[in-house]
């Protein structure tokens, strides 16, 4: 394969001196490798049940242990935890109301001393205005006017750049990945062995950068949190400019037609400025919380073929809210991470609870229910997510729960219980048939415990009625802030409901659409 060119780091526009193309200012402050591995390999051993009889196949065993040395490792811009960055500026519920996306969470990091100056380079840099909205609906052609008009050059840039390619996004996602494992193939088996989803989350999370480069808040957020979550992929700061050099590759090679130096300029000094903000983010973060959590499975709950409720033990304690999720990793898919909300609220014993649902060619929801049992070892991610309860306010909650998206919603509600408020919580939740209600009798007996709670189920094949119609029927839901979970197609179609009703955009919270479509594997 020919590889692309680029400029030298000498036309002036690295911003830095002969260190090369987006050379970071600041390394993380990091263990020597041989002390932080073995403190790794004393948490696993910590961990490690003794004496279970296993009943892994001899191939299944085969492929465990050639994929098992290599560490987990994914590069910038993939958005495997930044689940949408519609919202992600907001300091907190309180303060910018509900987002119908997931913002910075309540326990992430705060920025390390030099993170004001990336932020700062991202704001003179590129001209970003200090303060804008950002909408979580479409905006109307008013809106995009004005978003044109504002937008500083560097953006006009970018954007143009990622309207030239958009047509051809497969090509130039996959032509990205070719070069960086052509130039850095050491690389390569850091990464899973199916790289679609791979290459849909880079594109997402191109198209989040360009989206909202011009609103600093948003994007600093959103960056920041991209770069502590991937801590647990072994990301290191040497690891970013030979992707800012390969995405700057394969960007000239499909926007040839408008491609110029100026283009190219406005490109390197996003990334150095986008990758410095994702660096000092993990620096911070890895002062205050380790990379990845090794939990073990102490109980597997099959409630239906297909649904399993787990409880796993984090080998340390795992800070987290109510409504949050996390990414997990299992020993029989290295390298593949998957989204899971928790549900229940932080407990006094430090357990934590998960519902997985096996989907058809499901790798990790497949070995969560059929495959784990009580003394696994899996590996969790850092907390994330904003479906949060806003305790500062006494407004009702709406809360929609499709299948296993009824975890986050209970785990809600005894936030709200834990809290002693006695604010009106209603609680729709939906289900195919009676036999997908399989928490049902959990969350009537809370409805027991608690007289500022109901609790309906909305079953389709009984009522051929969509749980979002169902909501029409109740209210009025004017002082209440709606909270959804299930799957997307129930999100897309709950969301329109609720605002066909009144419930403004800013009140709705739910889980970015797009990452729960990448978690059902």
């Amino acid at each position: 394969m020919d590889a692309p060119t680029t400029a030298s780091a000498d036309n002036g526009t690295s911003g830095g001196g002969g260190g090369g193309w987006f050379t970071p200012h600041k390394q993380p402050e990091t263990t020597p490798g041989s002390g932080r591995e073995a403190a790794e390999g004393s948490r696993l051993a910590a961990m490690r049940p003794v004496g279970r009889t296993t009943t892994d196949t001899d191939d299944e065993q085969s492929a465990q242990d050639t994929t098992q040395a290599a560490r987990p490792a994914e590069l910038a811009f993939t958005a495997e935890t930044g689940r949408s960055a519609a919202t992600a500026g907001a300091s907190s519920s309180a303060s910018t109301g509900a987002s119908a996306h997931p913002v910075a969470t309540e326990t992430a990091a705060q920025p390390p001393a030099s993170e004001p100056t990336a932020t700062q380079a991202l704001t003179d840099g590129l001209h970003v205005p200090a303060q804008r909205s950002t909408p979580s609906a479409p905006q109307p052609q008013a809106g995009v006017h004005a978003q044109a008009e504002n937008a500083s050059p560097d953006a006009l840039l970018i954007r143009r750049t990622m309207a030239e390619v958009a047509p051809i996004a497969d090509k130039v996602t996959s032509y990205f990945y070719a070069l960086l494992f052509v130039r850095h193939p050491e690389l390569r088996s850091l990464f899973p062995a199916a790289m679609d989803t791979q290459r849909d989350r880079l594109l997402k999370a191109l198209l989040t950068a360009a989206e909202h480069i011009d609103n600093t808040e948003v994007l600093v957020a959103y960056l920041q949190n991209l770069g502590r979550g991937h801590r647990k992929y072994g990301t290191k700061a040497e690891h970013y400019p030979a992707v800012g050099e390969c995405l700057i590759g394969a960007l000239s090679k499909y926007a040839s037609g408008i491609w110029d130096a100026e283009m190219e300029a406005a490109w390197v000094r996003a990334y150095t400025t986008i990758s410095q903000v994702m660096i000092d983010a993990a620096a911070a973060d890895e002062l205050r919380a380790p990379a990845w959590w090794y939990a073990e499975i102490v109980a597997h709950d099959l409630r239906t073929p297909d649904v399993a409720v787990l409880t796993v033990r984090p080998d340390q304690p795992y800070p987290f809210l109510a409504g949050q999720y996390t990414s997990l990793e299992t020993p029989w898919w290295p390298r593949i991470w998957r989204h899971y909300s928790f549900a229940s609220t932080p407990r006094s014993d430090g357990l934590l609870t998960f519902h997985v649902k096996a989907v058809p060619a499901g790798w990790v929801s497949n070995a969560l229910v059929h495959r784990a049992r009580p003394g696994d070892i899996i590996r969790l991610g850092p907390p994330a997510g904003s479906m949060t309860v806003d305790h500062t306010s006494d407004s009702g909650l709406l809360c929609l729960g499709g299948g296993t998206g009824i975890a986050p919603i209970k785990a809600l509600v005894e936030d709200v219980a834990e809290h002693g408020e006695r604010r009106p919580v209603e609680v729709f939740y939906g289900a195919r048939t009676d036999h997908d209600l399989y928490d049902i009798d959990t969350m009537l007996r809370l409805q027991q415990s608690h007289p500022w709670l109901s609790v309906r189920a909305v079953i389709d094949q009984q009522a051929h009625l969509q749980l979002p119609d169902a909501i029409r029927e109740y209210g009025p839901w004017n002082e209440y802030d709606a909270y959804l979970s299930g799957p997307p197609g129930m999100i897309r179609s709950g969301v329109d409901a609720l605002r066909n009703i009144g419930i403004p955009s800013e009140r709705i919270r739910h889980d970015s659409v797009e990452e729960l479509v990448a978690t059902g594997s």
